[in-house]
């Protein structure tokens, strides 16, 4: 066991190491000072509500507490990251409100079908309806190309961040996103020829 004064020395891996074998939450303490503006930065960019976030980052952190008891994590700020925005998508499905940020996903929608032409109707429902199709589209995917895809083009990471998120090498992820952008392209068109 270490002194308090001495947890803050440790890396995160072995703030990990000390939080499973010691049933301790000073190392978690310890994890939430370093990483709780990450958390409340993710929230604030999917919730767009400074006390639905601050609330959110609270259930972050109890969630995390049973998940580190079942996983192995490796890169802890990626996962992290990935367990807030996991956490903020579900907060906003369970809340119904299938838009994150409705002008995000149209520029996604377009990027990814690499062609915007759809996306030229007045009708604002069926903006809305294929902007659902999107969400549901990338819900179909393999969990690493969904993971890939969402970081990607979601959350506007580079391939390199994605690799350093995720720990798939930068020639994984490029294959990961072409397939996902691909498998997600052959989705939404047999959506509208539907």
């Amino acid at each position: 066991m270490y002194k308090t004064s001495e947890i803050k020395g440790l890396s995160d891996k072995e703030l990990l190491i000390g939080f499973k074998e010691n049933a301790d939450n000073t190392y978690i303490g310890e994890l939430y000072n370093r990483y709780v503006h990450l958390v409340f930065g993710v929230c604030m960019k999917y919730l767009k509500n400074e006390d639905e976030s601050k609330d959110a980052v609270m259930q972050v952190f109890e969630k995390l507490l049973h998940d580190l008891v079942r996983h192995e994590v490796e890169n802890f700020k990626g996962w992290l990251y990935t367990l807030t925005k996991n956490h903020c998508l579900m907060l906003l499905r369970n809340d119904h409100m299938y838009v994150i940020n409705q002008a995000d996903l149209k520029k996604d929608l377009s990027e990814i079908m690499e062609n915007d032409s759809s996306l030229h109707q007045d009708n604002s429902m069926e903006k809305e309806l294929q902007i659902r199709q999107l969400e549901e589209g990338i819900t179909t995917l393999n969990k690493e190309q969904r993971t890939c895809v969402e970081l990607f083009y979601l959350s506007d990471k580079s391939y390199q961040e994605v690799a350093e998120i995720t720990g798939f090498d930068l020639n994984q992820v490029k294959s990961y996103i072409q397939n996902g952008k691909r498998n997600l392209k052959n989705y939404l068109q047999n959506k509208y020829e539907a």
